[in-house]
């Protein structure tokens, strides 16, 4: 069901009526989602006015769309055992120096 109301010259309103599924799920209806440009597996959020209205607009960006998409050059460094390997070398280092002399 479409109902369009006009609220003034410049501006057109249009409600589009759907059912929400025992699981609580709607289907977006396709002339809403050609207006948001979201195709299927895309996300859309909801923001919620005022506990009175829900808007819902398409996401663009999130981090988990990127996630995992570029692969760290290392693991994640324990920095304590790298301080505590750099100390040691260091000291090795001396201890050379020392026993050269």
């Amino acid at each position: 069901m479409t109902d369009i109301i006009d609220i003034d010259i410049n501006h057109c309103m249009k409600t589009i009526t759907t059912t929400i599924t025992q699981r609580g799920q709607v289907t977006i209806p396709s002339y809403v989602r050609k207006i948001l440009q979201v195709s299927p597996r895309d996300k859309v959020s909801f923001l919620i006015e005022d506990n009175k209205s829900v808007r819902i607009t398409p996401v663009r960006f999130d981090l988990e769309d990127v996630f995992g998409s570029v692969r760290p050059t290392k693991k994640p460094e324990d920095f304590k055992k790298l301080s505590r390997d750099v100390k040691e070398e260091h000291v090795n280092k001396i201890m050379q120096e020392l026993r050269a002399q």
